[in-house]
């Protein structure tokens, strides 16, 4: 089974932890084949040379013919890459399961923290786009751990879904 794994790749720490997942995710399944768009040397070294339509024709493509995408969620946005890509999937019927780890939205039965929400500049937890997490939850889920992730992983494949 094909899967794309959409995820913000341009800090060490970003293709640190997408290479540390994607492994961790390849040891436990390995009948999955995931593309890391990072490993694509084609169109991701940056000391090559690779245009805006050469990366869109080449990423979609992977896209549209995954059965699955795991994409991250996390940073002060979702990252824009990372969001045409969920956008893409959901277009093309991919079902999407989202990580999003984000540790300010511990804490959501504390009193204090929701009634923060009420004053301004207090929001105590952090936004996420709800358009882009409203297309991956109309195909797919958010975890907030890897484990959840994992777990989400191994329930998708006991479906059989095929596309």
């Amino acid at each position: 089974m094909k899967v794309y794994f959409a995820a913000p790749m341009f800090a060490k720490s970003d293709l640190f932890y997408n290479s540390y997942l994607v492994d961790k995710i390849r040891k436990r399944y390995t009948e999955l084949t995931i593309y890391l768009p990072q490993e694509n040397a084609a169109i991701n070294d940056k000391t090559a040379f690779a245009d805006s339509k050469m990366i869109a024709l080449a990423d979609t493509k992977q896209v549209e013919e995954s059965q699955l995408m795991i994409a991250l969620l996390d940073g002060n946005t979702i990252d824009n890459g990372v969001a045409s890509e969920i956008g893409v999937a959901y277009a093309n019927g991919v079902p999407i399961l989202g990580l999003y780890t984000d540790s300010r939205q511990e804490g959501a039965d504390n009193q204090e923290k929701l009634a923060a929400i009420s004053t301004v500049a207090e929001n105590q937890f952090h936004y996420l786009n709800l358009y882009t997490a409203g297309l991956i939850k109309l195909n797919g889920q958010i975890s907030s751990t890897e484990e959840e992730l994992l777990t989400e992983i191994y329930q998708f494949l006991q479906q059989g879904v095929s596309k």
